[in-house]
């Protein structure tokens, strides 16, 4: 293993590093975040919502990562902007650097340093056509304890007032969450939920992508 960057932030521990494998991966206090080896469930959540909106005028993400999902956004040329918030300053620095591929010298693409929610309460009724969220591993397997607001109720009819009509909130996680679905069935009225089968480093997995639409 080589490490590239540290940083460490209130939250605690980031780590970028280079595998043996050859495969860069991000790790937050330990614990496995992303490679840059099995990408496809960060597509499949761009192309998601993006199969769900007619006019992705306004797009915002929650979680730049590896910069995978805003990546696939960009290929979309019907895509007007994105706004990313990313918790971590260190990881957009890193990305700014150069130590990952960026994806922010888009003019598409703008950069919320902040806590997601505080990000999307600070936003204007009605005002993206979808919101994505891959903050975590998923609301069983946090990043940081306190993501366990991101998926309850009172924060995805947050979410769903941010949006306009005929938006979606598309959320993305490691391990099925029947308590997931239940809140975004409760919100949206209904929850489409998507198993995103992939090979991460030598298993099968089984991934999962959840939407809501106004």
């Amino acid at each position: 293993m080589t490490e590239i960057a540290r940083a460490h932030s209130e939250r605690g521990d980031l780590l970028l590093r280079r595998r043996e494998d050859g495969a860069l991966e991000l790790r937050v206090n330990g614990v496995f975040v992303m490679d840059d080896v099995e990408t496809s469930s960060e597509e499949l959540l761009a192309s998601a919502a993006l199969a769900s909106v007619r006019r992705p005028e306004r797009v915002l993400v929650g979680g730049l990562g590896l910069g995978y999902t805003v990546r696939a956004l960009l290929r979309d040329v019907r895509l007007g902007a994105v706004v990313v918030a990313e918790i971590e300053p260190e990881l957009v620095a890193w990305m700014r650097a150069g130590l990952v591929p960026s994806v922010l010298d888009d003019p598409r693409v703008s950069v919320a340093v902040g806590d997601v929610r505080a990000v999307i309460a600070a936003a204007d009724e009605a005002s993206y056509d979808a919101i994505l969220l891959d903050v975590d591993n998923g609301p069983d397997f946090l990043v940081y304890n306190e993501n366990s607001a991101i998926y309850s109720a009172d924060f995805l009819i947050v979410c769903r007032e941010r949006l306009r009509a005929g938006g979606v909130l598309t959320v993305w996680s490691s391990s099925e969450s029947p308590a997931l679905a239940r809140a975004v069935e409760v919100v949206f009225g209904a929850c489409q939920v998507t198993p995103v089968p992939v090979r991460l480093q030598g298993r099968e997995e089984l991934y999962y992508v959840y939407q809501g639409a106004t």
